[in-house]
């Protein structure tokens, strides 16, 4: 006669793994042949973030998005882990995309490549409830990778036009003699020519970066989050309008102004200003929706 205590319960493979039991020699072991098979793609990666000053924030998009992983271990560890096999194919996708781009010199692909591979052993390693847990800062991920060139000069040259338009228009406004032919300014000291550096992409997406991260350490709700990542693009543009044309003076004043560490220092300044416009931009959202909710709760 046999007692319960005697009954042997088989295993098996549909039982969930908790976190204290996740197969990190699996996850290093992934995680490791990567970082092998994409070092020439993150090299190079690493190499234009240093050369590049329109993506030199991407220094900080990794370590960022591991604190913000991190910050969720406690979350992670309250979960049971079910690998899901699906994770693999995505693996594997990524590895034919990345060959995909090496034949074809393509750095963009190569370089998403990566991120692509990352996503796919999240979800072979933990299954869809890790990967929705670590949502955010695998997306953020991307951020790092720089814009393929057709795009960049699709959006770059606009913007030239727009900041040497506005800054024609309010040096004329000012009395300073002005001569603007395409993103060209002629002026009485010397000539200003806002070229892809200037056009203010570098603040657009470095703001882009800034209003996520801001967004999702000091707004609660979705829709001011969105709010803010849309106020990126008038905040940059505007501001970038108005570098160039406070250049415009400046140089009328002393033509060493417009060059430079004085330059430099204006991107800088730039940059603080276009964090101080995202603050207030929290401010305005915070306050729209506090109306909003108030107007809910009396219905008047």
């Amino acid at each position: 006669m046999s007692t319960k205590s005697d009954e042997i319960i088989p295993a098996t493979s549909a039982q969930p793994l908790t976190a204290n039991q996740w197969n990190w020699t699996a996850l290093l072991w992934f995680g490791g042949l990567a970082i092998l098979i994409y070092l020439p793609v993150l090299s190079r990666l690493v190499a234009q973030w240093d050369a590049d000053e329109d993506m030199s924030h991407g220094f900080f998009v990794p370590v960022i998005a591991a604190y913000i992983a991190w910050q969720k271990r406690a979350e992670i560890a309250a979960i049971d882990l079910r690998p899901n096999w699906l994770g693999l194919l995505v693996v594997l996708y990524s590895g034919v995309q990345l060959l995909v781009a090496t034949l074809g010199s393509e750095l963009f692909l190569g370089r998403t490549a990566f991120i692509i591979a990352i996503w796919g052993m999240v979800l072979l390693l933990g299954g869809w409830t890790l990967l929705r847990i670590l949502l955010f800062p695998l997306s953020i991920l991307f951020l790092m990778v720089p814009i393929p060139t057709i795009i960049y000069n699709e959006i770059t040259f606009p913007l030239q036009l727009f900041a040497s338009s506005v800054a024609e228009m309010v040096l004329a406004m000012l009395g300073y003699p002005v001569l603007r032919e395409g993103n060209v300014l002629e002026l009485a000291s010397q000539r200003l020519q806002v070229v892809e550096a200037c056009s203010g992409i570098r603040s657009l997406l470095a703001l882009t970066f800034l209003s996520l991260i801001y967004g999702h350490f000091f707004a609660k709700k979705i829709w001011i989050r969105v709010g803010l990542l849309l106020s990126t693009v008038p905040i940059a543009i505007s501001a970038n309008a108005g570098r160039v044309t406070f250049t415009g003076i400046l140089s009328e004043i002393n033509t060493e102004y417009a060059t430079g560490f004085y330059h430099t220092a204006s991107g800088w300044v730039l940059f603080a200003v276009g964090f101080v416009l995202l603050i207030m931009s929290h401010r305005i959202l915070e306050w729209i929706g506090g109306r909003i909710d108030g107007y809910r709760r009396t219905g008047a």
